[in-house]
C-alpha cells in the first residue's frame, strides 16, 4: 500500500533467528485455554527493533509486538542466558565455517552515554562528568569479538582487562597444543602490573605500543590493533548500544550479546 512504512529492514535476519529459536524455553500451552501467547518470532523481531533504534520499549511499532510484552519477553530470556548462549553459539558457528584467529587478539574499550544512570554506571571524566558506562571487548585477529566486560565510566580501562580475558576464555578455554596467544593492547595498559596479569597469570604475549610508537607503524602499515577499534564502531550502529537507557547492567549487557551475535554471524556469512 502507498505511504506504508516497512520494518524490514529492522527485523532480526533469519540466519540469527534460526540459531536463537533452539535456545528459547519450552512454552506449553495452558490447558485452562486463556489468550494466545506471542508470535515468538514477533517478540524477537520487536526486541531487535528496539536495539537497532533506540527507542523505548513504548514506541515498538504494534505491527511487531506490544512493547510490553516484547519487554516481558526481553526480561525473561535476560534472566535465563538466552542472549550469552547466542553469542557463544554464533562464535562456535563461526568457529566452524571460517575460524577463529588466535594469533593476534585484541582488547580495547569505549565509552556510552547513560542519562538514567543505574547499575555499572559512573561519572565520565572525558563527557564534563555526565553518567556513562564503559565496556571493554576483546576480538580475534579479524575482530570478531570474544570477550566482553562491563564497568561505570570512571573505570580505568585496565582495571576492566582481567574481566574481559577471563571472560573470552570462559567462552574458548586455551588449547593446550595452541601457539603463543599474542594480545595488542594500547598505551592505557602501558605497566609492569598488566604485563604481569597477561604474560605470567594468563599466559598471553603482552604487545603493549604507546601512541608515538603507533603513529610511527602507520608510516609502514595499519597497526594490527585497529580491528577491535573497527568492532566498536560497528557495534555503535546499534542506537540501543551507542546510548544506554538501560538501569539494570543484565540488560544492557544481554544487548550487547545480541549485537556481537548478529555481527558474529554476519561475518561468518561474509567471510565464509
Amino acid at each position: 500500500m502507498d505511504g506504508a512504512v516497512s520494518f524490514d529492514a529492522y527485523r532480526m535476519p533469519d540466519e540469527l533467528w534460526q540459531q536463537m529459536q533452539f535456545l528459547l524455553p519450552p512454552y506449553i500451552p495452558s490447558p485452562l485455554g486463556g489468550r494466545p501467547r506471542a508470535v515468538l518470532r514477533d517478540v524477537a523481531d520487536a526486541i531487535f527493533y528496539r536495539i537497532r533504534t533506540g527507542c523505548q520499549w513504548k514506541a515498538i511499532p504494534r505491527c511487531l509486538a506490544a512493547g510490553s510484552t516484547a519487554h516481558s519477553y526481553f526480561q525473561q530470556w535476560v534472566e535465563q542466558g538466552v542472549f550469552d548462549d547466542l553469542w557463544q553459539l554464533a562464535l562456535e558457528l563461526f568457529d566452524d565455517l571460517v575460524g577463529l584467529d588466535w594469533r593476534w587478539q585484541a582488547v580495547d574499550g569505549a565509552m556510552t552515554k547513560a542519562p538514567l544512570g543505574g547499575e555499572a554506571t559512573g561519572k565520565n571524566p572525558t563527557d564534563r562528568a555526565k553518567l556513562g558506562t564503559k565496556r571493554s571487548l576483546m576480538t580475534d585477529a579479524r575482530g570478531i569479538p570474544v570477550g566482553l566486560a562491563v564497568s561505570g565510566a570512571n573505570t580505568h580501562d585496565s582495571r576492566l582487562l582481567q574481566a574481559t580475558l577471563e571472560n573470552r576464555l570462559l567462552r574458548f578455554p586455551r588449547d593446550p597444543n595452541s601457539r603463543c596467544e599474542r594480545l595488542l593492547l594500547d598505551k592505557a595498559y602501558d605497566s609492569q602490573a598488566i604485563r604481569t596479569l597477561v604474560e605470567e597469570q594468563l599466559s598471553f604475549r603482552a604487545h603493549i605500543r604507546s601512541r608515538h610508537q603507533e603513529i610511527r607503524e602507520k608510516e609502514r602499515a595499519r597497526p594490527r590493533r585497529w580491528v577491535v577499534e573497527r568492532t566498536h564502531s560497528w557495534l555503535n550502529r546499534f542506537r540501543g548500544v551507542l546510548l544506554r537507557w538501560e538501569k539494570k547492567v543484565d540488560n544492557h549487557i544481554a544487548i550487547l550479546q545480541l549485537a556481537c551475535a548478529f555481527y558474529t554471524l554476519k561475518q561468518a556469512q561474509v567471510l565464509g
